[in-house]
């Protein structure tokens, strides 16, 4: 597996990669008239990732292997984009990355039938979703030529524009989509008590402290809107409340797992990258809304910017710019 950086790419690995969570998506995220296609309980979650290394800031991936009650096999692929606007090449990417789960298979010696892919797209970022829903919304094609032209359907699952009540599923996989959707949120101190609250209801402790440890490492490292020491009252609050001996106390607990470190040092240099990040998205946000695709060599120049002094101007010049052209002039000028 693939080194990872980004703290929403880590968090979503962290929960998805795990069995009974991955279970629990398959029933409840993907079409009833698919899942009853599926031996959930056969379900094996691969180490397998196909994300091109220049597209692993903003996208990671899963691939599980079930079996079909039929006797074959499928693949789910959940690619899982996490910046904050939607990419409007989802469509190619995900075909790229599926030609890549078949051609490992004929390399393994695997006999056709190919395995078929279900592709699902998992989105948590501030703007609406744009991009089309099949590969054919990258193309304006006659009729003519539809037959010689690839297509298949993506499944979106919009975490971001959902409501709390409609992100469905087990104690573990609620509480980390609530999570996902408002990590970016104003409110969110607020929306953390009932998030928090969800792992009480976890019978095994044992799971409720790993859990909570997963969620308290990915708030120090993925927001700087809340801060250790009100995220230690918070706790102990909500974990003292029905007197349940889940952690002898949290200062104890993170001095064990060295959460606390983790949450000092995380939230110093969180920070400086969230700010950067932010600006670097408000960027191409801009530029996207404009000119409606930014080319993928625009993307990576801006994602390599380190300075926020640079971005900001860069900010300021997409929203005057006549066109892309004459951004990538400024920013070069900029750069050089």
């Amino acid at each position: 597996m693939t080194e990872i950086s980004n703290p929403h790419d880590r968090f979503f690995k962290d929960v998805l990669s795990r069995r009974e969570a991955a279970r629990d998506f398959v029933l409840h995220y993907l079409p009833a008239e698919v899942a009853k296609l599926l031996d959930v309980e056969s379900l094996v979650v691969s180490k397998d990732s196909f994300v091109d290394k220049e597209l692993r800031e903003h996208f990671s991936d899963i691939i599980y292997q079930v079996d079909l009650k039929q006797g074959d096999s499928a693949y789910i692929y959940l690619l899982f984009e996490h910046k904050s606007y939607s990419d409007p090449l989802i469509a190619l990417h995900l075909l790229r990355y599926m030609i890549k789960i078949w051609e490992q298979g004929v390399k393994q010696g695997k006999a056709r039938p190919f395995s078929p892919i279900i592709p699902i797209v998992v989105y948590h970022g501030k703007s609406k979703w744009k991009a089309g829903p099949d590969f054919y919304a990258l193309f304006d094609l006659p009729d003519g030529l539809q037959a010689y032209m690839p297509n298949f359907r993506y499944l979106l699952c919009d975490l971001s524009h959902r409501s709390d009540e409609e992100l469905k599923g087990t104690v573990i996989l609620r509480a980390a989509f609530l999570l996902l959707k408002h990590i970016f949120s104003d409110d969110l101190s607020d929306r953390l008590p009932e998030i928090l609250s969800l792992l009480k209801r976890l019978s095994d402790k044992q799971s409720g402290l790993e859990y909570l440890e997963t969620i308290l490492k990915y708030l120090a490292s993925g927001t700087d809107k809340v801060g250790a020491k009100e995220l230690k009252k918070l706790v102990t609050k909500i974990f003292e409340d029905k007197g349940e001996d889940i952690m002898p106390t949290l200062a104890e607990q993170w001095t064990q797992q060295g959460i606390q470190q983790g949450i000092q040092q995380g939230i110093q240099q969180g920070i400086q990258q969230g700010k950067l990040q932010s600006v670097r998205e408000s960027v191409l946000e801009s530029l996207e809304a404009r000119f409606e695709v930014v080319p993928r060599s625009v993307v990576k120049k801006i994602d390599q910017i380190e300075e926020l002094s640079l971005l900001k101007i860069l900010h300021k010049k997409s929203v005057v710019v006549d066109s892309l052209e004459q951004f990538k002039e400024i920013m070069a000028r900029l750069m050089e």
